[in-house]
């Protein structure tokens, strides 16, 4: 990114803007190591911490320096890692981590929660980030928005799935929070890293499995083994990522270094949305072109699976003080958002869908 624009857009997202060359003159060198929770192959999510890390690069002259790695560890010793100090910052969704505590939903978003733009509002002008952060206080971690993969698809199977009981005894790989609702519905949830998902559909080890959207499965090579593609990813339906601080490293930075972190963060969180909608539509009109069905989830099954979630925050508010608080304020602002997006976006974007299905578009 040319540093002036960069500038400029810190300067729109925070109020303050960066001069680098007289950071680079007064400030000290400091050096990070950045571990991202995505394979190198997924060009956007790794990408979106190379993103990151080169805008916090151009706005310190050099001097902050970020180096993005692969994590070579599962995601709960990623989270230890961090929290020991043993690496500064993480790139990842936080949703993963929810096998250690459910509250870590929330920094990435609920299955039949909110959409990529009201999860930013919640997070950024909701109150949202700062229950969150408080949160991840007591684990010596700090976290700002860092990228949002939008809706995504909800799957894919070699069989069709036509109705709820289609769905009974089926290995799903499936990730973050949905994996705790699946069960409910007799789905047995399956823990495959993407990159190994082609080879557990051809041994047999899975008959479904979901990862992002059309552009990064078709990387994974879904399409080969797969048929049916169904919509739409109840559970990850706006996922936002996350770069995840040691604590005590931010605040050993320098002032104006944490300035540019934050502000940095700030530009990828915007820029990997707009990019997955530039890229997402083709790769789904080519996947149709190719011979993929793609088919939405019927009614009964997406009832279902509602019904089973709330069940499960109902369940978590009793058990866990974090979650409940947490849940408390996002569900107060799902209740109120979608009130109003139903009047806003919902009326546009239905009635433009209407055009495009008739081709009037």
């Amino acid at each position: 990114m040319e540093r002036r624009r960069f500038i400029q857009i810190a300067a729109l997202t925070g109020g303050v803007s960066l001069a680098a060359p007289s950071i680079a003159q007064t400030a000290p060198p400091v050096r990070w190591r950045c571990v991202s929770g995505f394979p190198a192959t997924l060009e956007t999510l790794f990408g979106a911490a190379q993103m990151l890390a080169d805008a916090v690069a151009e706005a310190t002259g050099g001097r902050f320096e970020i180096t993005v790695e692969e994590a070579s560890s599962p995601a709960l010793e990623q989270l230890d890692a961090l929290s020991a100090g043993s690496v500064e910052m993480l790139h990842t969704a936080p949703h993963y981590f929810s096998e250690r505590d459910t509250a870590f939903a929330f920094g990435s978003g609920l299955p039949f929660g909110l959409n990529q733009r009201l999860t930013n509002a919640w997070l950024l002008e909701g109150g949202g980030l700062d229950i969150f952060n408080a949160y991840l206080g007591g684990r010596s971690i700090l976290a700002f928005p860092a990228g949002n993969t939008g809706a995504q698809m909800g799957g894919w199977f070699n069989r069709e799935i036509n109705a709820l009981a289609d769905l009974a005894g089926i290995r799903f790989r499936i990730g973050g929070f949905g994996r705790r609702i699946v069960q409910d519905i007799g789905v047995i949830p399956q823990d495959t890293p993407p990159e190994g998902l082609v080879a557990a559909f051809e041994a047999n080890e899975i008959d479904a499995a979901e990862f992002a959207g059309p552009a990064e499965d078709t990387v994974l090579g879904l399409p080969r083994v797969a048929r049916y593609l169904y919509y739409p990813g109840w559970w990850e339906g706006g996922v936002a990522l996350m770069a995840m601080i040691n604590l005590d490293a931010f605040n050993a930075l320098p002032a104006e270094y944490q300035v540019a972190l934050r502000h940095a963060s700030a530009v990828v969180n915007t820029r990997i949305m707009a990019r997955y909608d530039i890229l997402n539509p083709p790769a789904l009109a080519a996947l149709e072109n190719a011979g993929t069905i793609v088919r939405p989830y019927s009614n009964d099954i997406m009832d279902a699976c509602f019904s089973a979630a709330e069940q499960a925050y109902r369940t978590f508010s009793r058990e866990n003080e974090a979650f409940a608080e947490l849940w408390e304020s996002y569900s107060a602002y799902r209740r109120t958002a979608y009130s109003w997006m139903r009047r806003s976006d919902y009326a546009f974007d239905t009635y433009m869908m209407i055009l495009d299905r008739g081709g009037r578009l």
